[in-house]
């Protein structure tokens, strides 16, 4: 039987996704759903870079990425659209044109400009999806309030360290939302990011790809619609991990039925609301107070230099510390020093001690440990920390000391 033009792919496009036309289930009118559809993917990182590669290859009609932050090198070991060429440019650029080069025909919406509670609903509510893809709690929130307000899915993927989850919010007329599950969001300095916590590069692209799977499966009507949270940990056994969830709360805010409600979300402030900005830790480590509590790094290089007998204590972790260190530091974890601050004392109280850390906030808090024992007449003789760590080193007396 002839099909008519409205159920009909590009001739091309039959060869080209062919593989998947041919699961049961899936078929022409799958592939048609796919082509029809629209997704939008917010942040074009760690988990928006596979889940974008294997959305676009799929046959997605439309598909939307909103990213506002540049390429950087740390990106590369996990943000596997981007490439050394692709340096300084904003990464929703760097990913369409990547796309393309997968597939010239796709339809990409580029949109570099932040995604605020102002234009959350202007700028998602042409599309059928949403992914979050992104990396902190203001935006979750404000994700999913607009998903709700929207009526559309919200398919969230997060990874840290070995472990990932992944959660598709809003499905249905009962799936919950991510204020359901998550009513008070962590407090900032304990949302810790990839920059601080590290991540396995494989483990972003695993959530990714799973998140574009769920996507694929509820445009294609594959999907039961059953609302689930998914745990991966790459080091457990097994690795994954389902939890089954309640259908939304009536007390919710956001989608309940009783109860307080949000109100509008242009006027939230989703910072705020999730304890104030996530503290810019560098930045800390650099701030000035007492000068007799703080050493600046190059006059810790200077006392080194006239070989000035002073106890050099190292407080990142181990794992830390063997990437590399100063010859003359001594690795002491943070926690250590704080249980037992005077152990870790010079046996000479003219010997000065100094205390140095990645950026130079940790640093403080030991220096602090050590001299609270003077409280109870314990000679301590001088005590500082190093004014912006490590980093701080390496921008300004050693430009081979690495950074990570």
């Amino acid at each position: 039987m002839a099909l008519n033009s409205s159920q009909m792919l590009a001739l091309n496009d039959y060869r080209r996704y062919g593989r998947q036309m041919i699961l049961d289930g899936f078929g022409l009118p799958g592939q048609l759903k796919l082509c029809n559809a629209s997704v939008v993917v917010v942040g074009a990182g760690g988990l928006g870079c596979p889940a974008l590669q294997y959305l676009g290859s799929s046959g997605i009609g439309r598909i939307g990425i909103i990213d506002h932050d540049c390429v950087e090198l740390s990106n590369l070991q996990r943000q596997v659209l981007h490439n050394e060429e692709t340096l300084g440019m904003y990464k929703a650029e760097s990913a369409s044109i990547a796309l393309k080069r997968i597939n010239s025909s796709l339809k990409i919406d580029t949109i570099t400009e932040a995604l605020t509670p102002e234009n959350a609903l202007s700028l998602l509510e042409p599309y059928d999806i949403i992914l979050d893809c992104t990396d902190n709690a203001p935006t979750r929130y404000l994700l999913s309030d607009t998903a709700v307000t929207l009526g559309k899915p919200l398919v969230s993927g997060a990874a840290q360290k070995f472990e990932g989850q992944l959660c598709v919010y809003n499905l249905g007329e009962t799936g919950p939302c991510y204020r359901c599950l998550f009513s008070k969001p962590p407090a900032p300095e304990n949302a810790g990011s990839c920059e601080e916590l590290g991540i396995l590069g494989a483990v972003t692209g695993i959530i990714g790809n799973l998140q574009a799977l769920e996507t694929i499966k509820i445009l294609t009507g594959l999907h039961d619609s059953k609302p689930t949270l998914l745990l991966f940990s790459s080091l457990s056994t097994p690795q994954f991990r389902s939890i089954k969830l309640r259908s939304r709360k009536p007390s919710c805010p956001a989608c309940g039925q009783e109860g307080q409600k949000i109100g509008a979300i242009s006027e939230i402030d989703y910072v705020q609301f999730c304890g104030g900005a996530t503290p810019d830790w560098e930045s800390l480590g650099l701030v000035e107070s007492n000068p007799e509590h703080r050493i600046h790094v190059k006059d810790l290089k200077a006392a080194i230099d006239v070989k000035e007998t002073i106890h050099l204590l190292d407080v990142r972790p181990k794992t830390e510390f063997e990437i590399c260190h100063l010859p003359q530091s001594i690795h002491v974890p943070l926690s250590d020093i704080v249980a037992n601050p005077s152990y870790f004392l010079p046996q000479s109280p003219s010997t000065s001690t100094y205390i140095v850390c990645r950026l130079g906030n940790d640093s403080q808090i030991a220096a602090e440990a050590l001299r609270g024992l003077a409280s109870d007449g314990t000679q301590i003789g001088v005590v500082k920390d190093v004014v912006g760590g490590l980093r701080a080193w390496s921008k300004g007396v050693d430009p081979q000391f690495p950074v990570y």
